[in-house]
């Protein structure tokens, strides 16, 4: 069994094979039961462990195990800690221990790339960036190896960490700036993604110009929001599974609002990757894309890191993930 540490799970994550790894998982497909949550007692507040199970039959099997500790806060220990094991499926011999932390952030970004490649305009060159966390971080690199992002303004309720990510982006050869008005931002942005623990919205709809696409990554909860209603009048919404519209407060807020039902959702990422929706239809389309993560990308992943193993060969075969 290989013990996979973070620079390793990094290094063999690169965007363009992460982003077709996952085209090639959505159109394959596994089984993806749902996700267990369990409350721990602790000393202070309440801890919860998470564990995400996925398999392909005669493939691999997967679990993500995530342990949340609030209560970790000013220890200086983080309060989330996740690991990833990869098994046999056909055997259930153990395989690997992969950093979970480098799978999910990594994933995630992979996952918003992904989904552009079908979403945005092709001829997207300007990116915003809401938030300056791990994924958020991450963003431009993906998109990257979808579009030709040229320009990247990122902001962040904390200034300093969105000057801080500025000098790393630009680091990279973006021309990359801090945005001084989000507004302002959002309405020559191309591509907005936001990446974000907000409760509150922070996109608003009367802010998307036609043509462009928002990826919505951060709120994962009923309570947590990164856009208004008015994101959804007008404007062509997807998906990544049906997850999110029992899950996400993007989707539940406007649906309760009665702005957005069911029937406007035109597809999941599984639809798009197998084409059984061609996605963006025209250039002036306005796009939004809410996801909350599945653990077929964390499989997909894993998959990748270990067949990057010396010696091992690639598990996805070239024709299905070409993008």
């Amino acid at each position: 069994m290989q013990i996979i540490d973070p620079e390793q799970t990094r290094s063999r994550l690169p965007f363009d094979a992460l982003v077709q790894a996952l085209r090639a998982m959505f159109i394959e497909g596994c089984e993806v039961p749902t996700r267990h949550i369990h409350r721990i007692d602790t000393t202070g507040d309440a801890a919860t462990m998470l564990l995400m199970p996925a398999w392909r039959k005669g493939g691999r099997l997967g679990l993500k195990l995530v342990n949340v500790f609030p209560s970790n806060a000013g220890t200086g220990i983080p309060a989330l800690h996740s690991s990833y094991l990869l098994y046999d499926a056909s055997t259930g011999v153990p395989l690997a221990q992969i950093d979970g932390n480098e799978i999910t952030s990594r994933r995630t970004a992979a996952a918003s790339a992904l989904a552009a490649s079908m979403l945005a305009n092709e001829s997207a060159r300007r990116l915003l960036v809401v938030g300056a966390g791990r994924v958020a971080s991450l963003l431009p690199d993906a998109y990257r190896a979808v579009r030709d992002i040229r320009n990247v303004d990122v902001w962040d309720i904390d200034r300093t960490l969105a000057e801080q990510m500025v000098i790393r982006l630009r680091a990279d050869g973006f021309d990359a700036n801090v945005a001084g008005s989000l507004e302002g931002a959002a309405r020559h942005a191309d591509i907005i993604t936001c990446a974000t623990l907000s409760r509150e919205p922070l996109i608003l709809g009367a802010w998307l110009q036609p043509g462009v696409h928002l990826d919505l990554i951060g709120g994962f909860t009923p309570e947590m929001r990164e856009s208004d209603d008015d994101c959804y009048r007008n404007t062509r919404v997807f998906i990544d599974t049906e997850e999110a519209l029992l899950k996400a407060g993007d989707l539940l807020g406007p649906i309760h609002a009665g702005v957005l039902t069911r029937q406007d959702v035109l597809a999941t990422l599984e639809d798009l990757c197998s084409k059984r929706h061609p996605g963006r239809q025209s250039k002036s389309d306005i796009t939004v894309y809410k996801s909350v993560g599945t653990a077929l990308e964390d499989l997909a992943a894993a998959c990748l890191v270990y067949d990057a193993s010396p010696g091992r060969a690639p598990t996805f075969d070239a024709d299905v993930t070409g993008l």
